[in-house]
């Protein structure tokens, strides 16, 4: 496996992911990275927060990036702390992922177009996740929490994530 992975990972860092759900199934994307330990893995769209970027900015621009779809989120499902320490030594200074990320559930529109780093899109039910999980092929365990979550109803308002750009003191 490529060591150069995770380049220093000595901070906590923000992530938005979506969890879609149209008739009990959820969106996920297959991740194609060769070389790195993701590949082949499923995930939700997701992806880091840009410097100075809005939440809801960024979990837009991130679906469209992997799926080609349009996503308006329509509430918050939760925020999730993941500590991947599976993955300590892909880093050049020995960390590994620690992100909090901000879940949105919502709705997509448009047509599908994968980026180079995804080489599928599926839909699929809780079952199918788990197994998924149990066959290591599912890229982060919080992944099943969320769809069980949203299948539950667990919803909080947009609002409850304020973004703040302080321009001088």
């Amino acid at each position: 496996m490529e060591r150069h992975y995770y380049i220093h990972y000595t901070q906590v860092f923000g992530v938005v992911a979506a969890i879609i759900e149209e008739d009990g199934k959820f969106l996920l994307v297959k991740e194609n990275m060769p070389g790195r330990p993701d590949h082949g893995k499923w995930n939700h769209p997701a992806g880091k927060i840009d410097l100075g970027e809005d939440a809801i900015i960024a979990m837009k621009r991130e679906t469209k990036e992997e799926t080609g779809y349009d996503f308006e989120p329509t509430a918050l499902l939760g925020v999730y702390v993941l500590v991947k320490e599976n993955l300590k030594g892909f880093s050049d200074d020995g960390g590994y992922p620690h992100c909090v990320k901000l879940v949105y559930t919502g709705k997509i529109s448009g047509s599908e177009k994968l980026s180079a780093e995804i080489s599928e899109i599926g839909w699929f039910t809780v079952p199918e996740i788990i197994v998924f999980k149990r066959q290591g092929i599912l890229r982060d365990d919080d992944i099943l929490a969320m769809a069980e979550q949203c299948l539950y109803g667990k919803r909080y308002p947009l609002d409850i994530v304020a973004h703040t750009v302080q321009k001088n003191s």
